[in-house]
This record gives C-alpha cells, sequence and structure tokens, in this order.
C-alpha cells in the first residue's frame, strides 16, 4: 500500500495517535475511508463514461473490418504469385548466366 511496509505503517499510526489522539483517530480514518471510497467511485464513473463511446465504436469497426479481411485474401494471393514468379526468372537468369 503506498510502498509502504508494515513497520512504517506501524510508525505513522503511532505518530498520528500521538498528535492527533485516541478520541479523534478513528474519525479522521473513517474520513479518510469515505475519501478513498468518492474517489475510487469517481474514477470508476470517469472510466466508464470514457470507456462506452468506444465500445459503441468498436462494434461497426469490427463489422467494417470482416468485408475488408475478405478483399485483402485475394491480394495476398497474388502477391504470393508475383513473387514465386521473381523468383522463377531470378532462378533462370542465374542458371543461364553460369551456362555461359
Amino acid at each position: 500500500m503506498f510502498g509502504l511496509g508494515v513497520g512504517e505503517i506501524v510508525i505513522v499510526l503511532v505518530i498520528a495517535l500521538i498528535f492527533i489522539g485516541p478520541k479523534k483517530l478513528p474519525e479522521l480514518a473513517k474520513g479518510l475511508g469515505k475519501g478513498l471510497r468518492e474517489f475510487q467511485n469517481a474514477m470508476k464513473g470517469i472510466s466508464n463514461t470514457v470507456q462506452a463511446p468506444l465500445d459503441q465504436m468498436r462494434e461497426p469497426l469490427d463489422q467494417m473490418r470482416e468485408p475488408l479481411d475478405q478483399i485483402k485474401e485475394p491480394f495476398e494471393q497474388v502477391k504470393a504469385e508475383k513473387d514465386e514468379i521473381q523468383k522463377r526468372i531470378k532462378d533462370q537468369l542465374k542458371s543461364s548466366d553460369i551456362k555461359k
């Protein structure tokens, strides 16, 4: 918790007990806990506010991606065939150079 070990936390609590007093310490801890809880809830609210529109945008993008993937496949096949033809031509040129 906040990079503090058990020993450090005990020291902080003892110092707080000395300066604040045993009557006010539980009230202070309760207020601190409430504040942290409210902060966490606010952060969740902000996160949800930002995440909801992103989730709404993700679905149409996924729907657009499917047809694009289908279009991409034939182009990849053509590229593979082109690469194979280039390789054959290079091999033939090398073998014709060796014969000379």
